[in-house]
């Protein structure tokens, strides 16, 4: 109940030196050059595939590219058809391909243990035909991982700081979607035209969307409060086109450096939002009783992701910047 948000969705994902920052990339807003810029430049005007029309991601994804003026078109085809994956990139010829389709389950992870066939088949098959008919046309594809695929343990214990890195083996198989993901991010290993952006936790600053972790945790009367890594996607998703444009390949922790609790989020929450907002705490055996799998509880490593841009917030400056003060109604008129 407290894993990413998602949905029964085939193309839908719901709930990877330091370089200096091209100079036509807006640090202070995350954003990439407009494509009338580009061809200014010299450089090549930029067409976006994207997969995952109805999914949040995806669906943010064409909004900010619209926004940065970056032509993009959404596939048609399935992933498992290999034949409709050729049709779309032969018709819309794209310079990237943007993957954020996959099966999460609804309302949670555990329908993805009822439904593991179909679970295999979007997650792990439709995900590795769609990079290997890129690998062959020769296009990079950024694909929307998830990092919910360890949990803490003896070498990265709770509240130690030490996460886990990009070349970290996965630890955690307690649920089927988190042990398909596993299957599929060891499998695109192999592909060097992949860039495996690891997703945990996403949050927005969009608090009436049901599939905001911080929208859904407020929703619960008791809440475990335990430190993870989280992904804010006001933040982090104008950096994945950024990442996609210098052409970033192999596993990124795509998740703002450092962790943060339950119960910090949820004080924020009071701070910013509901002065009157009340929840109480429950331990790990609690939960048990009312989830069907295991859920993922861990810290991802950072240093990889800030070193290429150093400009990514540590998750609570983050979150106090894209999410909270964008929604701030204490102490306001």
């Amino acid at each position: 109940m407290l894993m990413m948000p998602g949905g029964v969705e085939r193309n839908g994902f719901d709930d990877g030196g330091t370089a200096d920052v091209p100079s036509g990339f807006d640090k202070k807003e995350g954003t990439v050059p407009r494509t009338g810029d580009a061809a200014a430049s010299g450089k090549p005007s930029l067409k976006f595939l994207i997969y995952g029309r109805t999914s949040w991601i995806g669906d943010l994804l064409g909004k900010l590219s619209e926004g940065q003026g970056i032509p993009y078109e959404y596939g048609k085809g399935r992933l498992e058809d290999r034949s409709s994956l050729m049709a779309d990139i032969r018709n819309i010829k794209p310079t990237h391909v943007f993957n954020a389709a996959g099966v999460t389950g609804r309302p949670n992870v555990d329908w993805c243990k009822s439904h593991k066939s179909k679970t295999i088949c979007a997650n792990v098959v439709g995900t590795l035909t769609l990079a290997d008919v890129c690998r062959e046309s020769g296009l990079l594809m950024a694909n929307f991982a998830t990092g919910c695929i360890f949990e803490y343990d003896a070498t990265h214990p709770e509240g130690s700081g030490i996460g886990f890195k990009e070349e970290d083996k996965p630890n955690f198989t307690g649920s089927f979607y988190s042990k398909t993901k596993a299957m599929e991010e060891e499998l695109l290993r192999e592909y060097d035209n992949v860039c495996t952006l690891r997703v945990r936790m996403p949050i927005s600053s969009d608090l009436s969307n049901p599939r905001n972790f911080i929208t859904k945790i407020s929703w619960y009367n008791k809440v475990v409060n335990i430190p993870y890594s989280m992904t804010v996607l006001d933040e982090l998703l104008p950096i994945s086109i950024e990442m996609a444009n210098r052409n970033l390949r192999g596993i990124w922790n795509f998740t703002n450096p450092g962790v943060v609790s339950h119960k910090e989020i949820l004080e924020m929450y009071k701070q910013y939002i509901d002065p009157e907002f009340k929840w109480a705490n429950f331990t790990l055996g609690e939960q048990a009783k009312v989830i069907v799998a295991p859920r993922s509880n861990n810290e991802m490593d950072g240093v990889k992701l800030k070193g290429e841009l150093s400009e990514v917030l540590s998750i609570k400056e983050s979150l106090v910047k894209y999410v909270f003060e964008q929604n701030k109604k204490v102490g306001t008129a």
